[in-house]
């Protein structure tokens, strides 16, 4: 049976957009919606009546390979949020929050990966064959990263402000790089643990740094160049394409640096994006304000494809296997363990570093949801540990865990940020009925 890939679009984005209505009626986020949305509509399910009602072959279907080619849509969606969030880093806010921000941030990042290997290392020496330590550690390392992109909806759809939000926000940006250089160390020594390799101090140490390092300086450059252009185009169309370049610009650095005759560095596109962001919102301010206006209304509807596509990424079929009990078992270790450490590690940054009550109580709520560099991540890992057979039931393992857990954290974590924003008093909800009144004549 033949579906064009352009009518799937067409159907993924209205059903996308006929799940807002729904969430609506259900007092949730969108982007819960919109993951639902991708669970029903993608291969596992959807998929399955073009593919005589069978699960064999699935992944050879129409709509399984349809989600593969629009998969790229994710990478550009995930620039923007790096993007969107390094605007956030403005210099007069980072005078008052900069030192609460980094305190809190490192704590709560590294509490949530440190609790995690701790879990996963009792399941160990349980089950030392079914949960190994290269499983232990990788997912260790990406359990400190959050979901800049549900947290960022969560905050426009319901337009929070405050204290806590310009707390959250920074904190919410630096958590990925933070995850980024965790899983650089802790994904070497998790190979080389794999394969009986020697773990060496450039691989583990050095060229993690140098990657973060090369990061930084060229989106840097970037973003001078994109500020510098700016001067010289006066419509908001033409500036909103200047930003449009920068995310796309760093993805393509990204992937040439990967090239052996550039070194093979595993560079981050989002750290890339971020600074870009922190540059323009900085350097651009006579004229930014209207452009990231109008650039946050052009993303919207790839923010709704990019949680679309992680929702139809998670493999159903690993629920009828034999590794169901192993998934289901470090699953709920890995999200109970995940999310006390950064409720535990955001209070203890925050009291630390002297933050307001409702930073303190509320803040690591907001960070439970996790999604698209976690994904990211465990895709990298998946493909390294399954390129190779000694390792490949790691890489399988990797992918399931992460993705279930990314489903549920999703599920629930669009609506617990919303509540941790509420009742942080960052939200400010008006009653039916009880708007201004109007004035009688």
């Amino acid at each position: 049976m033949y579906f064009p890939i352009y009518l799937y679009i067409a159907v993924l984005l209205l059903a996308g957009l006929l799940s807002t209505r729904l969430m609506k009626k259900l007092k949730l986020p969108n982007v819960t919606g919109y993951i639902l949305t991708g669970i029903i509509m993608g291969p596992f399910l959807f998929g399955l009546f073009f593919n005589n009602f069978s699960y064999e072959g699935i992944k050879d279907g129409i709509i399984f390979q349809y989600i593969q080619q629009i998969s790229w849509v994710s990478s550009v969606a995930l620039g923007f949020i790096a993007f969107s969030i390094g605007t956030s880093f403005k210099a007069s806010l980072l005078k008052s929050v900069g030192k609460r921000v980094l305190i809190i941030t490192v704590l709560e990042a590294l509490e949530a990966s440190l609790l995690v290997i701790l879990a996963l290392m009792i399941a160990h020496f349980i089950v030392p064959d079914t949960v190994p330590w290269s499983l232990v550690l990788t997912l260790g390392a990406i359990a400190s990263a959050t979901a800049p992109a549900a947290t960022l909806m969560v905050i426009k759809q319901y337009n929070a402000k405050g204290n806590f939000v310009n707390t959250l926000l920074p904190v919410v940006a630096l958590d990925d790089a933070v995850a980024l250089i965790l899983f650089a160390i802790l994904f070497q020594m998790a190979k080389g643990l794999s394969l009986g390799q020697e773990v060496s101090a450039y691989l583990t140490i050095g060229k993690p740094l140098i990657e973060i390092a090369l990061s930084l300086g060229i989106g840097a450059v970037i973003g001078v160049i994109v500020t510098f252009l700016n001067r010289f185009f006066q419509s908001r169309n033409n500036r909103l394409v200047l930003c449009i370049v920068t995310v796309f610009a760093s993805i393509g650095l990204y992937k040439l640096f990967q090239l052996e005759q550039l070194g093979g560095f595993e560079l981050s596109s989002l750290l890339m994006c971020m600074v870009s962001g922190a540059i323009y919102t900085n350097f651009a301010k006579e004229y930014n304000n209207k452009t990231l206006d109008l650039l946050d209304r052009f993303t919207s509807p790839i923010y709704m494809v990019f949680f679309i596509i992680s929702g139809a990424s998670l493999d159903l079929t690993i629920f009828a296997s034999d590794a169901v009990l192993t998934v289901v078992i470090v699953a709920s270790l890995y999200l109970v363990s995940r999310v006390v450490g950064k409720w535990l590690g955001a209070f203890s940054g925050a009291v630390i570093s002297k933050a307001e009550p409702n930073v303190r109580k509320y803040l690591g709520f907001a960070l439970i949801p996790q999604a698209g560099v976690a994904i990211g991540l465990a895709t990298n890992a998946s493909a390294l540990f399954s390129a190779n057979p000694a390792t490949a039931k790691v890489g399988a393992l990797i992918i399931a865990i992460v993705l279930t857990s990314t489903l549920i954290y999703e599920l629930i974590g669009p609506f617990v940020s919303k509540w941790a924003l509420t009742k942080a008093g960052a939200i400010t909800v008006t009653p039916p009925n009880e708007d201004t009144p109007k004035a009688k004549g």
